[in-house]
């Protein structure tokens, strides 16, 4: 096996078990990000660039991006601006940005060696991926979008139900 492939799964195993063991969701949240940045080195080591790249854009960029925006707008008050102070110190963001180099040095060092993918892997251009994902899959994906949609209004609408809930407890204590 190659040192990149090992390097990147054992960066994304880690990454994951934090994922599944940190307390805060913003820490869990930081290292799912790393996570998936591994894993699109992994399929950049496996000879699928393009996938690599859906990988990142797709998850690693959009969907994480989303899910940090809600999760911080559901969470206002002035206990969320000293977590968010919390959050910019280096001890919170050092190990996954140490992780984050260490991938991009390996995805660089790839890039540079230019090596064609093993005899046995069949590069897949991306315009037979599109075919074959909206093709006979074309229900599934739309359903997946809805579904997405769908929680992300209900998170929307617990979260600020919960708000109201709370501010209405809050105005009946003090007026009494």
């Amino acid at each position: 096996m190659d040192i990149a492939f090992i390097v990147a799964a054992l960066i994304a195993v880690a990454a994951t078990v934090r994922v599944i063991t940190c307390y805060n969701i913003m820490h869990a949240l930081l290292y799912l990000v790393v996570s998936l940045l591994a894993v699109a080195v992994v399929l950049y080591t496996y000879g699928a660039p393009f996938m690599a790249v859906l990988e990142i854009i797709i998850y690693a960029g959009a969907i994480m991006v989303l899910i940090i925006f809600f999760v911080m707008m559901l969470n206002l008050g002035l206990e969320t601006a000293e977590h968010e102070k919390a959050w910019l110190r280096p001890r919170i963001w050092i190990v996954p940005g140490i992780f984050c180099v260490v991938l991009l040095g390996e995805l660089l060092y790839l890039i540079l060696q230019n090596k064609q993918p093993s005899a046995g892997i069949q590069v897949v251009p991306p315009k037979q991926v599109g075919m074959a994902l909206f093709g006979p899959y074309l229900i599934a994906v739309e359903l997946t979008g809805i579904l997405l949609m769908a929680g992300i209004v209900g998170a929307y609408h617990l979260g600020r139900q919960h708000k109201k809930t709370v501010h209405r407890f809050l105005e009946n204590n003090l007026n009494t």
